[in-house]
């Protein structure tokens, strides 16, 4: 999942960015309000994470620009500002979700899968193809009764392809959901890590889940459901 933070905090960016990429996100950060729109409307974001106080253009302004130019991205508000009528402003410029400084980590890493639930339709967070399942809170993945050993970047292309069964998702999109702008990576790296997802949801297993769509790109299968 790729989430674009937006916060002056230098110190407190780089350390939200470290922790989320240690998750599994992939994170661009940038520091000002003009940067932040520029990249919210540049790519697709799973969510935004949006300061209030920024230079530039203040974090309401910003949201209200995104929204007005109908990007969806679900925004979660980070707000110093506490007071009833400061979370609502922010709500009503058309943020998802608002998280009070300071907070803990965990509280912010709740918030992000509790969007992420809300963008899929599931209520639990885990994700489910065949006898396949994914829990993004525990970081656990198992097939059947076979726990799964992934590394984050595997976790998170399995993720975003169960968040999309039965839909092609081409290489593009893997790449642009799961490395950041920061990082350059090779013209095969997407099928390194579907031939390593292969070789342990797959290959242990009579049916198998992960398809190859021949020069377009690769496509989870869930037996229970129609393409």
């Amino acid at each position: 999942m790729r989430l674009l933070l937006i916060e002056d905090n230098k110190r407190l960016s780089d350390s939200l960015r470290l922790t989320l990429e240690d998750d599994g996100y992939a994170v661009d950060a940038v520091y000002d309000g003009l940067d932040g729109e520029e990249m919210g409307l540049l790519d697709v974001y799973d969510i935004i994470i949006l300061d209030i106080m920024l230079p530039g253009k203040d974090g309401l302004q910003l949201c209200r620009a995104l929204r007005n130019k109908r990007v969806r991205t679900p925004i979660l508000m980070l707000t110093a500002r506490d007071a009833l009528e400061n979370r609502v402003s922010g709500l009503d410029s058309g943020a998802d979700d608002y998280l009070i400084k300071p907070f803990e980590v965990d509280e912010l890493r709740a918030r992000i899968r509790a969007l992420l639930r809300r963008e899929s339709g599931t209520k639990t967070g885990e994700l489910q193809v065949g006898d396949l399942l994914l829990d993004p809170a525990t970081h656990t993945a198992k097939r059947g009764d076979l726990s799964l050993e992934l590394t984050a970047k595997e976790f998170g292309l399995l993720e975003y392809l169960m968040r999309h069964p039965n839909n092609l998702v081409t290489r593009e999109m893997a790449e642009s959901h799961l490395w950041s702008y920061e990082n350059i990576v090779a013209s095969n790296v997407v099928d390194v890590y579907i031939r390593r997802l292969r070789r342990k949801i797959d290959d242990p297993f009579e049916i198998k889940l992960l398809e190859t769509v021949r020069g377009a790109g690769y496509r989870i299968h869930d037996p229970q459901k129609k393409a």
